[in-house]
């Protein structure tokens, strides 16, 4: 690929699904008050799907203007409860609460991509998974979070499939990528279909 790809995110996750994938690109996280953006969509009455949305536009429209000549891919992922918003814990306390409303129950992972060409929206995904988590017990949560909790702090919901955080679950439904961020095989046929990758 002759083209700058950026991808606007901090997320090692999402930078390490595109290195593995064989992708060239750099990383800009993008500067944007993510929680009023969020608290304002959710007072107009967005769905967790627009929300995930509209924050993947917003960083990568946000990393477009800086960079305008480059192909940008923002991304961000919403955790939906029962139509509430579960963001990342701050502390283990909000860590124990989450995981304990989401004991034994279902919810839904959102991971849109939404990606900037020439300073322009050229293309959007948003991905969905569902998840069911098993009746864990209080013993294993205290013992989950004193193990994993350095690295569950970053990702909503505070797990990561891809760690001990898949022994949370019992059921999950939708694609494997969708649950580590990034709706991946979407963005990569995306990018083979306009040449941007070979075929």
């Amino acid at each position: 690929m002759d083209r700058p790809v950026i991808l606007a995110s901090a997320s090692s996750a999402r930078r390490d699904l595109l290195s593995r994938a064989g992708l060239t690109f750099q990383t800009v996280p993008a500067r944007i008050d993510e929680q009023a953006i969020r608290e304002s969509l959710v007072e107009e009455g967005a769905t967790p799907r627009d929300i995930a949305d509209a924050l993947a536009e917003f960083k990568a429209r946000r990393v477009s203007e800086k960079y305008p000549e480059a192909l940008v891919i923002g991304c961000d992922q919403v955790l939906d409860r029962k139509g509430r918003l579960l963001g990342k814990a701050g502390t283990p306390e909000e860590a124990r609460t989450q995981l304990r409303s989401l004991r034994g129950q279902r919810h839904a992972l959102f991971s849109a991509a939404v990606i900037y060409d020439f300073a322009k929206p050229v293309w959007r995904h948003v991905g969905r998974a569902q998840l069911t988590m098993r009746p864990f017990s209080d013993e294993y949560l205290e013992e989950y979070l004193a193990r994993n909790w350095e690295s569950a702090r970053h990702s909503v919901g505070c797990y990561k499939l891809e760690e001990e955080g898949i022994r949370l679950f019992n059921r999950i439904d939708g694609e494997y990528f969708v649950v580590l961020e990034l709706p991946l095989l979407e963005i990569l046929s995306h990018l083979t279909t306009t040449g941007l990758l070979k075929a």
